[in-house]
């Protein structure tokens, strides 16, 4: 899992990737950090009636949509949640695979504020190939992998919701780095 760089996550791929994580951590039974998710909610990006378009100068342009654009929006949100909904629920099965050290571990490195963002992604990433070697390669790769990295991002939050905060950008920033093709993918086929 190579930290690369970002091909440009869109103001609506990250609004996407962040309902996807926020809704599936909402989801998980026995979650214990129901407080700092509901400070989290608050932050979250608010979805938007328009389009978002960078422009070369590097600042984003706004165009309305006209007609269904708040109904596609709240549809899209909808469907990014109930996506989230079924991961949580396979999640749910998947979780003993995660052992207690190496989430404690996990959060003691997001504890260090020396650590810069991408050294926590790296940290993650690390993680997260350890637990890809006990799933059959014969598996979805992609899917393990995102299911992978929002139990990791709840566990660590549970052991340490202090941390959800930081444990959430991480995760998001992860996620739109190495499986946002996946995710697009993911939801445009539940919209069709």
């Amino acid at each position: 899992m190579d930290s690369k760089v970002s091909n440009g996550a869109s103001p609506q791929d990250e609004r996407t990737t962040s309902l996807l994580v926020f809704a599936f951590l909402q989801s998980c039974p026995h979650s214990r950090c129901h407080q700092e998710l509901e400070v989290l909610g608050h932050e979250l990006p608010v979805r938007a009636a328009h389009d978002d378009e960078l422009q070369t100068d590097g600042n984003w342009c706004s165009h309305f949509r006209e007609g269904a654009a708040e109904t596609d929006s709240e549809t899209q949100e909808e469907v990014v949640r109930d996506i989230a909904r079924q991961l949580a629920q396979i999640g749910d099965r998947m979780e003993c695979s995660i052992r207690p050290g190496l989430v404690a571990g996990l959060a003691a490195q997001f504890r260090n504020r020396s650590l810069s963002e991408e050294d926590r992604r790296r940290c993650l990433a690390a993680a997260l190939e350890q637990l890809m070697q006990l799933y059959p390669a014969d598996v979805d790769h992609e899917k393990t992998l995102l299911l992978l990295t929002m139990l990791v991002a709840k566990k660590v939050a549970d052991h340490s919701p202090a941390l959800l905060q930081d444990v959430f950008h991480t995760t998001v920033t992860f996620i739109n780095q190495n499986l946002l093709a996946y995710v697009r993918n993911l939801v445009q086929n539940e919209m069709d």
